[in-house]
């Protein structure tokens, strides 16, 4: 292989700050990981992350936006959703009880994958959440 050849795929969108841009957010996700053991997962990390850059940044005011964006190689998949910011306090892992109405969709991220990383910038916010393919015992590339 060349040395500046990658295996790894990545596909990226930007979406309008618009509620209903979850769903389109989620089936473009469910295509591009069709077939992979991942796909349901990263369907609804995808989900959450973009609800919350909605619901909780500049991304949901007018004119706002998400951008996401879907790796994959044959050790991770990995799914990345950047805010256009706005707020002062930094996404985090809310320990809520299970009638909780809001406060729950990170912590139901951070379960699903196997690490979650949150990397801010003077624009924003991108929270990646990785789910790592077990290549040592068989598994196939996603």
């Amino acid at each position: 292989m060349h040395e500046y050849t990658s295996r790894t795929r990545v596909w990226g969108v930007s979406c309008p700050g618009l509620p209903e841009e979850v769903s389109r957010a989620r089936r473009w996700t469910r295509d591009i990981l069709r077939g992979s053991p991942f796909a349901e997962d990263a369907e609804l990390i995808v989900s959450e992350l973009s609800a919350n850059a909605i619901l909780h940044t500049a991304s949901g005011r007018e004119y706002g936006s998400f951008h996401l964006a879907v790796a994959v190689s044959a050790q991770v998949v990995a799914v990345s959703v950047t805010d256009d910011g706005g707020t002062g306090t930094a996404p985090k892992v809310e320990h809520q009880d299970q009638d909780a109405e809001h406060g729950r969709g990170l912590g139901m991220v951070n379960a699903l994958a196997h690490r979650v990383i949150v990397h801010a910038s003077g624009t924003g916010r991108t929270i990646t959440a990785e789910l790592f393919t077990d290549a040592r015992r068989g598994g196939q590339p996603c």
